[in-house]
């Protein structure tokens, strides 16, 4: 009796430490974005210049030069935004600004990784969002969504591809996406198919699906269900009250995705509150239509069962860690400098978690030792390149140039001394690195990837 109840308040107290970092890591993020807004908006009232007339010159023949470069689209991860939301605050760091032709589309950062693939798409081609006829159906939301007045890329398709730079989620949901286009999953556009992504960059990529979600609240029998007290159930109930209650202003700076799912007191009213709370309905009810699910590793190897590296599209990939193990022995955080405080308890929680084994193994040849490196959200193992249930072709680099020239259909990897979120949000956290990891995947998508001929950058046509 006396263990269990050492056990049980060693674990309510630690649900309620990193309940309460958690909120107030998300309330200072909320209220920088928001600080960052007042502060522009106040120094342009102020320091406001004269207004005054001038003719420019428009360099017809740049901007064309410009326009014909296929875009980079940077996809956000899990909590992630895009343009747009949280004013000024940039997901990615700035990164965008790095390049020429860059898109940072805002996707459900809650929602599953089919309905945030399916958003792409429509973000990317324009029209209403069609979440699938028989998926809406299964999950118990509305089959349309959003409706995008203009893609960003229209021209889109075979002779006009893109590269995408997926974080954490974002990366699996840039897979998803590719496989629904070979499938021609998309009503209305037949022509699709795999070869409209013409490359994908992985930056912590949860390929594999990752233990935290079990840490964190997932049940690990079953890979979707949520244990009673966690920190996901306190997420659950955050996220449901903040979609039910509905204020508009609120929403339109930071939405969590789930409008498609009709969660908003003017249409539930009370009675659909208690539905939602009780799990009867809604993104968190049996069907577990949303993102934490398809983070598990079950969840994830249902979902790469489904998923082909194409021999077509070029594969690079991050992969982030910062555990070591000192003279062979147990798994530890590399150290305390360079790792965010949020992530440090996490970076430790999850280097000393093993599956329990009074259940099955989600896989065969799991083992616990693999999964134990870790960026403090993802494992290192998962972030490489898509490892089950089937393993794709793959290649560690330790330089750069030493994959050149790149081949498409191979997952090219390197691992990289860093926690989970050094290369977004905060640019001064990476330092120089930051700049070293954007370079070279903005280089690599503008000067090695390419299916017919190199690609002339505007600056460079103007010295030929």
């Amino acid at each position: 009796m006396v263990p269990w109840l050492i056990v049980s308040s060693l674990q309510l107290a630690e649900l309620s430490v990193s309940s309460v970092v958690h909120m107030v890591y998300g309330f200072y993020i909320f209220s920088s974005a928001i600080a960052g807004d007042l502060t522009q908006t106040l120094s342009e009232s102020i320091l406001k210049p004269k207004t005054t007339i001038e003719v420019k010159q428009i360099d017809q023949e740049k901007s064309s030069d410009v326009n014909d470069l296929p875009p980079i689209v940077l996809v956000h991860g899990i909590f992630g935004f895009g343009k747009g939301r949280l004013g000024g605050l940039s997901y990615f760091a700035g990164a965008e600004k790095k390049d020429e032709r860059v898109l940072v589309p805002d996707l459900g950062s809650l929602t599953s990784v089919h309905d945030r693939a399916r958003e792409l798409f429509y973000y990317l081609k324009g029209g209403l969002v069609d979440y699938g006829e028989e998926h809406s159906k299964a999950c118990g939301h509305s089959q349309f969504g959003r409706f995008y007045d203009k893609g960003e890329y229209q021209e889109w398709d075979e002779d006009h591809p893109i590269h995408f730079v997926g974080h954490s989620a974002g990366a699996q949901v840039v897979r998803v996406m590719q496989q629904m286009l070979a499938d021609k999953m998309f009503e209305g556009y037949e022509n699709t198919n795999e070869n409209w992504v013409l490359s994908l960059t992985s930056l912590s990529g949860a390929l594999n699906g990752t233990t935290r979600t079990y840490l964190d609240g997932i049940q690990p029998e079953d890979g979707k269900s949520l244990r009673p007290i966690s920190l996901l159930q306190l997420c659950k109930l955050g996220v449901i009250m903040y979609d039910w209650i509905d204020i508009p202003w609120l929403k339109s700076y930071y939405n969590f995705g789930f409008d498609h799912f009709n969660m908003s007191r003017k249409k539930t009213g009370l009675r659909g509150l208690v539905d939602l709370l009780l799990g009867n309905t809604g993104p968190f009810a049996s069907s577990a239509d949303w993102i934490l699910p398809d983070l598990s590793i079950q969840g994830s190897m249902k979902i790469n069962a489904g998923l082909q590296t194409f021999p077509n599209t070029f594969y690079f990939s991050y992969a982030t860690k910062l555990t070591r193990k000192p003279l062979g022995m147990m798994t530890v955080p590399s150290g305390m400098m360079g790792i965010h405080p949020l992530l440090f308890i996490r970076v430790f929680q999850m280097s000393q978690w093993r599956f329990p084994h009074d259940i099955p193994l989600p896989y065969k040849g799991y083992r616990d030792e693999d999964w134990q490196d870790n960026d403090g959200a993802m494992n290192t193992i998962s972030m490489t390149h898509p490892r089950i249930p089937i393993e794709h072709s793959s290649l560690i680099v330790r330089s750069d140039s030493d994959c050149l020239p790149l081949q498409p259909g191979i997952w090219y990897y390197k691992i990289v001394e860093a926690d989970h979120i050094m290369f977004i949000v905060n640019r001064e956290r990476a330092g120089v690195e930051f700049d070293l990891i954007y370079d070279s995947i903005f280089e690599r998508c503008r000067k090695h990837v390419f299916r017919k001929i190199p690609q002339t950058l505007p600056n460079e046509a103007q010295h030929q």
